[in-house]
């Protein structure tokens, strides 16, 4: 019934910054600022991500620059002491890397992203080579959809679906992404579901229904 929904490929950044398993820590630091990115994907081969380094990957090195940690934090934190004295991405990076296809749905690289709690996700072919890359921004485009867009696809894909004779003309409107709908129909049992898949519209805020029935005498009127 609805519009096939957006996917990564629809939203994503196809130039990529990357570095090689060998760059080295300065190299890392000069690359992000460059090109203003807060992590990086790491390749090996054709372009075949191994791994993600990031700022957080390369903060232990600060932090332990000039301290001295007790067994308890050395043993607690040995991924972090370990990056302390990584030089080279390969010692740096995060692998194997969080990375999503293409083809996945906004959603799905959303859900990937809270799991994993990362930022952004290498987008890569079915033999782990980088096609792009996606941020949380990029997922957030969505909802950049007019209320003019929104409406058209309410009333196509849900309310003609769902309430083909109404009693009286169901109103739609939306506001800032929030769509109002207004009006009298036959079964109220569906208003639960009008609700669920006006949520589902990429894009949608909220929902709020005002939707009332009418009895049978009223009907017959």
């Amino acid at each position: 019934m609805h519009g096939i929904p957006h996917i990564v490929s629809d939203v994503m950044t196809h130039t990529v910054v990357a570095v090689g398993r060998g760059a080295v820590f300065k190299e890392i630091v000069k690359v992000m600022e460059q090109w203003k990115v807060s992590a990086l994907p790491v390749l090996e081969g054709e372009g075949r991500v191994i791994g993600v380094v990031s700022e957080a990957d390369l903060l232990p090195k600060e932090e332990f620059r000039d301290s001295d940690p007790d067994r308890y934090t050395q043993l607690r934190r040995l991924s972090d002491m370990a990056k302390a004295g990584g030089v080279t991405a390969e010692e740096l990076m995060s692998s194997p890397a969080v990375t999503v296809h293409a083809g996945a749905t906004l959603a799905q690289a959303a859900r990937i992203m809270a799991q994993r709690e990362v930022k952004r996700l290498p987008v890569v072919n079915d033999e782990g080579v980088l096609e792009g890359i996606v941020s949380r921004a990029d997922l957030l485009k969505v909802f950049l959809r007019t209320d003019e867009e929104l409406t058209e696809e309410v009333r196509r894909e849900v309310v003609s679906y769902l309430f083909p004779a109404p009693l009286a003309p169901i109103r739609v409107e939306v506001r800032d992404g929030v769509v109002t709908l207004t009006g009298r129909i036959r079964d109220t049992s569906l208003v639960p579901v009008a609700a669920r898949l006006i949520r589902a519209v990429e894009g949608v805020v909220d929902v709020e229904c005002h939707l009332a029935g009418a009895s049978a005498e009223s009907e017959l009127r």
